[in-house]
């Protein structure tokens, strides 16, 4: 399979890895059980950061697209035709959109909203409480 990465596109590096890797599924050009390049050997084809195409592959895994069998090598997985249509990241931005307009239904602001956010993300506990 081919993929081709545009360094100047609006679209993260990884991002355009993983639609492109999960594109290719979906049109068969790639099959479950099929092996993927090394993260190493992808980078350096397509001229990437390693981090850029862990990343992706760390992505991926988790959605179950493909899988990593420890040292030999990385997989499309079984079942990643059904698995390119989750969108993790869609739902997440689904759920806090909702939460944020929900918050701000209520008066808070985005300041407050942002704080509240990080201190969620840290486990720090609000001020005041």
């Amino acid at each position: 399979m081919e993929i081709a990465i545009d360094i100047e596109g609006p679209d993260p590096l990884f991002a355009q890895l993983i639609d492109q890797i999960k594109q290719g599924v979906l049109s068969g050009r790639i099959s479950p059980g099929d092996p993927l390049p090394s993260i190493r050997q992808l980078a350096n084809d397509l001229e990437l950061n390693n981090k850029t195409v862990a990343k992706a592959y760390r992505l991926l895994e988790r959605d179950s697209v493909i899988e990593t069998k420890g040292y030999r090598g990385t997989f499309v997985h079984p079942m990643a035709k059904k698995n390119c249509g989750v969108d993790l990241g869609a739902m997440i931005a689904a759920r806090l959109e909702a939460t944020v307009d929900a918050c701000r239904a209520d008066g808070a602001t985005d300041s407050e909203i942002r704080i509240a956010f990080g201190n969620i993300l840290n486990r720090r506990e609000p001020k005041g409480e």
